[in-house]
Order: structure tokens, then sequence, then C-alpha cells
């Protein structure tokens, strides 16, 4: 009996080592992470958005992931991050171009972990032109 709450002990022991080796290596990190999905559907937020495209980016500690320029759309995420949003990604439209007045909805959304906390962005443009012009060719749904 002795014996087995020894050999018990030893291995919660072994465990709680473990756990706490864990949350110390964990705790050691020098950036937050930040992971996102980024995804360009057809559709309007309010109802069923039916994905087109999607892409994996990781900015810290590196820029990483599927997406074809993660250095770049990482340093636009960075900028347009302000407030706990990304609407500093939407700018003025382009005033010199024209796009047609016809509705063809399109939804991007980003969806992941952002400087340490969970985060989650979508914008409707009324279709793919006015997405092209308020994004203003920028690399973070250049995919």
């Amino acid at each position: 009996m002795l014996r087995r709450s020894a050999a018990v002990s030893a291995a919660a022991l072994l465990c709680l080592a473990g756990a706490v080796g864990t949350a110390e290596a964990g705790s050691t990190s020098l950036y937050a992470p930040s992971a996102v999905v980024l995804s360009i559907g057809k559709g309007d937020a309010s109802g069923p958005v039916t994905v087109l495209r999607a892409t994996t980016l990781g900015c810290a500690p590196v820029p990483g992931g599927t997406h074809p320029a993660p250095e770049a759309a990482c340093a636009e995420l960075k900028a347009g991050f302000a407030g706990g949003g990304f609407g500093g990604l939407l700018a003025s439209p382009d005033p010199d171009r024209a796009c047609p007045q016809h509705f063809d909805p399109v939804t991007v959304t980003l969806d992941g972990v952002w400087e340490g906390a969970r985060t989650s962005w979508q914008h409707t443009f009324s279709n793919a032109c006015v997405m092209g012009t308020t994004l203003n060719g920028g690399e973070a749904f250049a995919f």
C-alpha cells in the first residue's frame, strides 16, 4: 500500500513538473502570437457567405503561412489595426476609378489571434470592384 501511494505521488509530481515547465516555456516568449485566417467570400455577411479563397497568415514571432506575401500583409495588418479592429484597412475609395453600380456582394473576413487576443473582423462590399478600390491594392487580401 505504501509502495502504491509513493508511485501515485511520484507520478503526480512528474505531471505537475511537466505542467509547470510548459507554463514557464510559454511565458518566456518575447512576442504575443498573431496568426489569422483571411478569406474572401461571395455573399452578404447577414446571410450565407460562400468562401471563394482563404489563406493563413502568421505575423508573430515571424511572418509566414500560406499567404503569398506574408511580410507585406503583416505590415498592412499592423498599420490597419486600431481601436481593437481592422477598420484601418479600409481606405477612401479611389475617386478616379469607376465601378459598376450592380449589387454582387463580396465579404472579406479575418479570424484568429492578433497580438495575443482572439479577434474576428469582416466587411461586406457591394461588389468586387468596390472591394478593390476600397482596399486600394493592399496586400492583406491579395491572394
